[in-house]
């Protein structure tokens, strides 16, 4: 039987999902390092967030993600903060790598790469807010609220019966593959908030129109869609922003192409065009 246009999607998804035995290796290593940032500098805790919190983390790129709240006052700087981190953590796992890479401080253990994003309590009258690193600004602070940001993603990911999430990782494997200077976070959030306009979730139709409005934004910040933090940013730095764009360019013309073939039959092509934009 000739391959699909929806169990081509279906192969993809499962290739790129990652089984929750992938991520073993760094949990074993969430209590050593809080041990230690809190003997260091002192933690009120320190959870999992991000694309592997969410379920929408992507096979072999995505890391273990923690956000460690610390005790104390926030310094001016929140490159202190995150040298300060860096510091504590070298100090006690000497044959490790450890740098920093705003808003985290990674730590590149021998069988796995752990991200610990520090911060300080910004706000509990919403629910619990933090102030961590804007990786767009050396120096400067962005308020998130991780948990109210994942009862966003839940809440339109069931309202069309998982598209959210799919969509996300499909738009994440684009980034992997075609080695995107993007956001991981900046597309889950903008995947979430197209879907939210959606009654339904139609894979080829969705991705080519959730990478057209990204592009038609021009890569611009986007307002936090729970109305509690700091603007999501897309990339970096301009020259980052740039080649984003370019490639971005190129993911909406092949999505175009991929649903122009699918919607005249010819499902070969279609995949044709898929296996560009995801680079398999």
């Amino acid at each position: 039987m000739a391959e699909t246009v929806s169990s081509w999607f279906a192969s993809l998804n499962s290739l790129y999902t990652p089984l929750s035995s992938h991520f073993d290796a760094a949990k074993s290593h969430k209590d050593s390092v809080e041990a230690r940032l809190n003997y260091v500098i002192g933690v009120y805790r320190m959870f999992e967030i991000g694309s592997l919190r969410h379920g929408t983390g992507i096979w072999r790129h995505s890391d273990a993600d923690y956000l460690a709240s610390l005790k104390g006052g926030r310094p001016q700087s929140s490159t202190t903060m995150l040298n300060k981190v860096r510091d504590a953590l070298i100090g006690r796992f000497l044959n490790t790598t450890i740098s920093v890479r705003s808003p985290a401080v990674v730590c590149r253990f021998s069988d796995c790469e752990v991200e610990v994003v520090p911060g300080y309590v910004a706000d509990t009258t919403n629910g619990p807010g933090y102030w961590i690193a804007d990786p767009a600004s050396t120096g400067g602070w962005m308020k998130t609220y991780p948990e109210a940001h994942n009862d966003f993603v839940n809440s339109v990911n069931k309202k069309v019966g998982g598209g959210a999430k799919t969509l996300a990782r499909q738009l994440k494997v684009w980034k992997y593959e075609r080695d995107v200077p993007v956001s991981s976070c900046y597309l889950e959030m903008r995947a979430a908030k197209y879907m939210e306009g959606q009654q339904s979730y139609v894979s080829i139709f969705d991705l080519y129109l959730s990478l057209s409005s990204i592009y038609s934004a021009n890569l611009a910040a986007m307002n936090d869609p729970t109305g509690l933090g700091s603007r999501f940013t897309a990339c970096s730095s301009d020259a980052a922003k740039t080649v984003a764009l370019s490639k971005l360019s190129t993911a909406v013309s092949r999505s175009y192409r991929a649903f122009d073939h699918y919607q005249a039959g010819d499902h070969a092509k279609s995949i044709g065009q898929l296996k560009l934009l995801f680079n398999r």
